[in-house]
């Protein structure tokens, strides 16, 4: 079923592919067909491949999902299995990092299970003030959460290998106490119910050797943070089952809020670094797909399971801060053009790598598109209106038809899919959790309206990440800010000065070479035109509105016990509050199955 599912999606990327090429040429062809417009039709040819590919996701994960789901429930199965919970820090806020590892140890506790897991705590971190604040803060979080479970910090001296050299060098160290190692990142939360049931998951099938969630984005507080986890909750469900439906065993791995089985990660992960330098050698960034690869090549299970609720983690508030975290998931997947071709990989693989390449390519294919779009009327001249002998001339025809047919066409594959999962929610009743289905569709047309003012400027910091990616540039691996607030108009003005003028360079040189496409490059330039106003607008807090329902989620309605605790958690230790001490529980709701989504 799954290779019928894979062939099913790649044969409907073509036919998309192939029709909007044909309407292309007949567009194009109104005065006549160039070189310059067969460059044209090829560029949106393979873009649109692209979008419908993730059309194509959202329909399989619309297809594979039960129409109504029941309450999920995780057994608590008693096992003797050991689970180290790895919390990997570089340069990060350890009151932030350590309230999270708190809430996860509070949460295994209350179910009685906090024994079965160790938590280990491994810095790269290399501000010695940071690391400083480190070793006093796991003092703190030793005397109030050590009596439950034990909890162990290393920093390295030389962090080689980055985040994967960090848990690979825990694996040599430490892996042979230990079953399973569940990775998360510093901003990761999960329900205890979760970690217990990943582990179940894992003894319940032998071959599995590594197990991805589905993390939701908490604690947004920006009107672009708050898109972000209104996606990540109402849609990303549906596409994460497309993505498992088409995968199937060859599942991916996002680099955290995943289980893996040590032994099986210990043979089969060992990372080269690649030859040369920097950005193409050197270590390999985008370490966890090639992980997931070298798992299913050894003859592991690798699986997505999108129904493991109680999986959280936070996201970048402002534009800015995400181009920043875009810039290095750029080099790493364009090292996958190297890592591609190794021996013995599952075709299946090789062609996940090449969708983590198209990825950002797309960009600037679009981008040339644009180019090719302008430049077309200068390159092709003056039209020929006597093509045949004769006294009458022959006029080129304005296919505006043909033009608005392609445009609908474009859009229509990025917001179809996420029509119908309302569509979908308001008949199975997943709506409800998202304050209805009125609400939904709302919340729903507000993000695809937000998403397509920020889609042109994201355009051009990837369009300028794989330039500097191809110049030789390495970006390395920055620290992120995590709980990076609003972003001023100066600064939204210093990180995108560039992209307002290559938005009236492209306007200029359209109303001088191209006046009949300034319509629809408007619908790209113009918000690069306006990209610091837009960054800075949409930096700003968005908590008032979200109480009034904008982009709510069903964990605004009912929140998850572990992110409630980790609030509290934090709140006092940064003296904002008096609450009890963790080692003797936080007050929260008591646990339940988490409610189930689409």
């Amino acid at each position: 079923m799954v290779s019928v599912r894979r062939v099913l999606s790649i044969l409907f990327c073509l036919l998309m592919a192939g029709l909007v090429a044909s309407l292309a040429v007949g567009y194009f062809s109104a005065d006549g067909i160039q070189w310059i417009d067969a460059v044209r039709i090829v560029l949106l040819a393979a873009s649109t491949a692209w979008l419908a590919w993730g059309a194509a996701y959202a329909f399989n994960g619309l297809l594979s999902s039960p129409f109504r789901e029941r309450k999920q429930s995780f057994e608590l199965t008693p096992t003797s299995a050991r689970t180290a919970v790895l919390v990997p820090v570089y340069n990060e806020d350890p009151v932030k990092t350590f309230s999270h590892v708190a809430a996860m140890i509070g949460s295994l506790h209350t179910l009685g299970v906090a024994g079965r897991f160790d938590f280990a705590i491994l810095s790269d971190t290399r501000d010695e003030r940071v690391a400083a604040e480190e070793e006093r803060w796991f003092e703190r979080l030793q005397a109030e959460c050590g009596a439950h479970t034990a909890i162990y910090y290393r920093r390295r001296e030389q962090n080689t290998g980055k985040k994967a050299g960090n848990v690979a060098d825990f694996i040599r160290t430490s892996g042979a106490m230990y079953e399973y190692m569940i990775v998360l990142d510093a901003d990761s939360l999960m329900e205890g119910a979760t970690m217990a049931e990943m582990v179940r998951r894992m003894e319940a099938e032998p071959r599995l050797g590594l197990l991805q969630t589905l993390p939701k984005i908490v604690h947004a507080r920006s009107f672009f943070g708050r898109a972000m986890q209104f996606s990540t909750s109402y849609y990303s469900p549906v596409y994460t089952r497309g993505l498992a439906a088409l995968q199937g065993e060859s599942g991916p791995f996002w680099g955290h809020n995943a289980i893996v089985r040590t032994r099986a990660f210990a043979q089969s992960c060992g990372l080269p670094e690649l030859s040369g330098a920097p950005p193409f050698g050197g270590h390999i960034l985008s370490h966890d797909y090639v992980e997931a690869a070298l798992l299913t090549r050894n003859g592991w299970i690798v699986r997505v399971d999108p129904d493991l609720a109680g999986s959280y983690e936070e996201g970048p508030d402002n534009v800015v801060d995400f181009a920043k975290r875009d810039r290095r998931w750029c080099q790493g997947n364009l090292q996958h053009g190297r890592v591609m071709v190794a021996p013995g990989l599952k075709p299946w693989s090789r062609f996940v790598f090449v969708q983590n390449i198209m990825a950002y390519v797309t960009s600037p294919l679009w981008a040339l598109f644009i180019i090719a779009s302008i430049a077309a009327p200068l390159l092709k001249g003056v039209p020929d209106y006597f093509p045949e002998p004769g006294l009458f001339p022959v006029f080129p025809r304005v296919e505006q038809g043909l033009a608005l047919t392609l445009l609908v066409g474009v859009f229509g594959l990025l917001i179809g899919p996420k029509l119908l999962i309302v569509l979908r929610g308001a008949l199975s009743g997943v709506n409800d959790a998202f304050g209805g289905t009125g609400r939904a569709l709302l919340n729903t047309l507000t993000e695809i309206l937000s998403t397509s003012l920020l889609a042109p400027i994201m355009l051009m910091y990837q369009c300028r990440a794989v330039m500097e990616v191809f110049l030789g540039m390495d970006g390395g691996w920055p620290a992120t800010d995590r709980e990076a607030g609003s972003v001023s108009l100066s600064e939204a003005w210093s990180a995108s000065w560039w992209i307002s003028a290559t938005g009236l360079v492209t306007l200029g040189l359209a109303f001088q070479f191209a006046p009949e496409y300034v319509g629809w490059l408007l619908l790209v330039a113009g918000p690069q035109v306006f990209a610091p106003l837009l960054i800075q607008v949409s930096s700003r807090s968005a908590l008032d509105a979200a109480a009034a329902g904008l982009f709510q989620t069903a964990d605004d309605r009912d929140p998850s016990p572990v992110v409630l605790r980790q609030e509290v958690i934090l709140s006092r230790w940064r003296g904002a509050a008096q609450t009890a001490p963790v080692s003797q529980p936080v007050a929260e709701p008591a646990l339940k199955p988490a409610d189930a989504e689409q």
